[in-house]
């Protein structure tokens, strides 16, 4: 049964190697952070196994009993005006094996002016997307190993303009608990639009991710290094604005290494006291630190921190995340335990 279905995720990734990120496919909403969590921890992690119930919006590998009777809501006041959130909740029928899970993540764009060809006012209109997910995890037999897939439905409406379409996720998640080691290979956002804007079919934004944490031993931290967008290489490209000139005149464009590839895909993060009712997390975004920085100049852009504090059955997080020296964003989370 492993086997098969490693060779399926292979199948299914070499299949889908060409998929494109940032502003190449359509619903690019489905990527956004799903919580404080991620948000704090760099954005994405795949390898969280405990109370977290909006952790399985990414991974649904993760899918297991301590999410039962879990509700999550998640606000984020984003960039431009823009707002989104998500819900998680999670219901275990069989503590052995049956635990189901379902989250919605909607996104507002907010009120726009409209314009004709000439120039004159047609009034506003506004642009808000979601998704819903059904969500189902077990584990492999007789092994460390654990699989789960996403079924997503997903509604788009921007001005006149509306689409439908659907998507699976998958997750593969090892844990050894002898070392308290995490890591998980997960396929997102695999799937296609039902019906199109305006006749043109548009790919989704698939992504291949991998990703590994673990406790310290005696130490009450636990670290993060996820490797993102997998399935492009390579993923940077030269910034026109960080072109250097010669003193006849002659440009030269910004040269990205193989290193510099490397270290976009990576995204690491650390988190204090992670089993504790108070939480300290650190998280840098390589690719959003280099494709946002400003030459000659420190602005902390791929930086983010936040902090979770459970209070009896509710538990409160916050994280602020740094984009540019005129751009940040505020994440707000309250997760409640409902048994």
């Amino acid at each position: 049964m492993q086997k098969k279905i490693v060779s399926l995720l292979c199948l299914l990734i070499s299949a889908f190697a060409t998929a494109q990120v940032g502003g190449e496919t359509t619903y690019q909403f489905l990527n956004l952070i799903s919580s404080p969590r991620q948000a704090a921890l760099g954005g994405k992690v795949f390898t969280n196994v405990d109370y977290d119930v909006t952790q399985a919006l990414f991974n649904p590998a993760t899918i297991n009993v301590e999410m039962d009777n879990q509700l999550a809501v998640n606000y984020t006041s984003y960039l431009g005006g823009i707002s989104y959130g998500t819900a998680a909740y999670a219901y275990t029928i069989d503590r052995r094996t049956q635990t189901f899970h379902g989250g919605v993540t909607y996104i507002n764009y907010g009120a726009f002016d409209g314009y004709d060809e000439d120039g004159n006012a047609t009034g506003t209109f506004t642009g808000n997307e979601v998704a819903l997910s059904f969500g189902y995890a077990f584990q492999i037999d007789y092994s460390d190993f654990y699989f789960g897939t996403n079924a997503k439905f997903i509604s788009s409406r921007l001005e006149q303009y509306s689409s439908l379409g659907v998507a699976v996720d998958a997750g593969l998640l090892y844990i050894n608990k002898d070392i308290d080691f995490n890591a998980a290979l997960v396929i997102r956002n695999l799937g296609t639009q039902i019906t199109t804007y305006a006749d043109v079919n548009e790919r989704l934004p698939f992504e291949v991710a991998f990703g590994m944490s673990q406790r310290l031993e005696n130490v009450p931290i636990r670290w993060h290094v996820t490797l993102e967008n997998l399935q492009q290489w390579p993923i940077a490209r030269p910034n026109p604005a960080r072109s250097v000139s010669d003193l006849s005149g002659n440009q030269s464009s910004e040269k990205i290494g193989f290193l510099g590839q490397v270290i976009r895909h990576t995204i690491v993060g650390a988190e204090l006291f992670p089993e504790g009712g108070f939480n300290i997390r650190l998280g840098y975004n390589f690719r959003r630190g280099e494709d946002l920085r400003i030459v000659d100049q420190r602005n902390f852009s791929g930086l983010s921190a936040g902090i979770s504090i459970k209070m009896n059955k509710m538990r409160f997080s916050y994280t602020h995340a740094k984009y540019t020296s005129a751009a940040n964003s505020n994440f707000f989370g309250l997760q409640i335990d409902l048994q």
